[in-house]
Formats: C-alpha cells, structure tokens, sequence
C-alpha cells in the first residue's frame, strides 16, 4: 500500500486528506499535471466569458443585483457539491465557473461604476500573480515546506473567521472597521489578505503536483481545476477591495 502523503492546503476544496485516500492504478487514466492545467484553462475560459456576458449589460440594467445575488448563492451551493463529491468535478466545475463568472461580472459592473478602471488594473494583478507565483514554485525560489503550509493555514483559518464574525454582527448592524475601514490598518489589513491569499496559490500548486503523484483518477483533474478556481476568485476579490481602500484613502 502507498504512503501516505502529509499534504495541507489552505484551500477548503484541497483538504489535508483530498488525494490520500487514492492510489496508482495500473493501466488506469490518471491526473497529471498537463491535465489539471488544461482543465484549469477551460474553466477560466468559460468564467470570463460568463463574467463579459454581466458586464456587457452594465451597471444600468436592474437585473443586475438579482443576477449577482443568485449566483453567488448558486456558486456556494455548487463549491459544497463539489467538495462533497469530487467524482462529479467534471460537470459541477464548469457550472461553479459559470456562476462565479455571473457573480463576479455583476460584482465588477459595480466596483468599476465607482471606481473607473479598477477592474482592468484587478485583472492584471490577479493573473500577474498567478503567473508570477507559478514560475517561483516551478523554479524553486517558493517551496512549499510544512511550516510554510502552517502558517499560511493558520493565516487563512483566521481570515476567515474574522470574516464569519463580521458576517454574523452584521445582522446587528455592526461592522468591523479593520475590513471595511480605507485607513491605515484598513489597508494593511487588505494587504496582508492579500498576500495570503495569493501564498495559497503556491499550497495549491504543491497539493496538485502531490495528487498527480499519488496517481489519483482522472476526474481529480477538474476538482484540481476548480480549486484553483475557489483561490483565484478569492484573490481578484480581495485585490478589487484593497484597490478600493487605496482610491478612497486618496480622495
């Protein structure tokens, strides 16, 4: 029987025990890294092109909200099927990367109408980072030891429930100044999200690399796809907001 492989990702669609449980099959199709990569292409393809679709309508139509506001509850449906049942990866990650475009087109329709050009300069700082890491981690200036899974799990673990309290208050109508606030910790705080969200791109990378390794079955590669998707999405997110804080902080 095969080792099995300590892996941890701070991602919640690449747990600690997603590719564990899996062993090479003689003969059998495998996920491979080529793969992964080819279905993590089609998923952003069909992501922008849905995200293009809600912004051609503009900020204009009064179907926006209603749009937005169903495919977020759609795309967090689909991401919990998903994780839950990673054998139908090959169909729920294209419908997670169609309605994540819908959400995040309508959520940029409303960032750019108050913010001119924010969207672009996201865009261009979301795959800028993408790629930039991917070339560190492919060269091996960015290893992903375990303390460095440590603490950027940790990081993320508090991120998000520091987001869940504010979420809950909310209700209470009280918010949290350290997210919302365009001051200087308000900023650095958006900073430091930032950063981890864009180090959880490296996990990721390594917990791809490990389940193709482990041989894991050729439908892992679209759950590899889609959780890059879940990191990517989070990445332009935060992006878009610390970009807001700037230009607000300069008015």
């Amino acid at each position: 029987m095969a080792p099995t492989i300590p892996m941890r990702s701070g991602n919640p669609a690449l747990t600690a025990d997603t590719f564990n449980r899996f062993q090479a099959v003689p003969g059998a199709d495998a996920m491979t890294l080529g793969g992964t990569v080819n279905k993590t292409a089609i998923s952003l393809g069909i992501l922008l092109v849905a995200a293009s679709y809600i912004w051609n309508r503009g900020a204009a139509d009064p179907s926006l909200p209603a749009w937005t506001l169903i495919s977020v509850i759609a795309g967090f449906i689909v991401a919990m099927v998903t994780v839950f049942k990673q054998s139908w990866a090959p169909y729920t990650t294209p419908v997670y990367a169609a309605v994540e475009g819908v959400a995040l087109g309508g959520i940029s329709v409303v960032f750019e109408a108050r913010y001119p050009g924010i969207v672009s300069q996201a865009l261009f700082l979301t795959f800028g980072t993408l790629g930039a890491l991917l070339l560190a981690y492919r060269s091996g200036l960015i290893r992903a030891t375990e303390n460095f899974k440590l603490g950027v799990v940790a990081a993320t673990g508090g991120i998000a429930l520091l987001y869940l309290v504010s979420f809950i208050i909310g209700f209470f109508g009280v918010s949290v100044p350290l997210i919302h606030s365009s001051g200087t910790f308000g900023i650095l705080f958006s900073m430091f999200v930032v950063v981890i969200a864009a180090l959880n791109l490296v996990l990721d990378f390594d917990f791809i690399e490990k389940g193709a390794e482990r041989g894991a079955p050729k439908y892992m590669e679209w759950y590899g796809a889609f959780g890059l998707l879940v990191t990517l999405v989070w990445l332009y997110l935060e992006i878009l907001r610390l970009l807001a804080k700037l230009q607000d902080r300069r008015r």
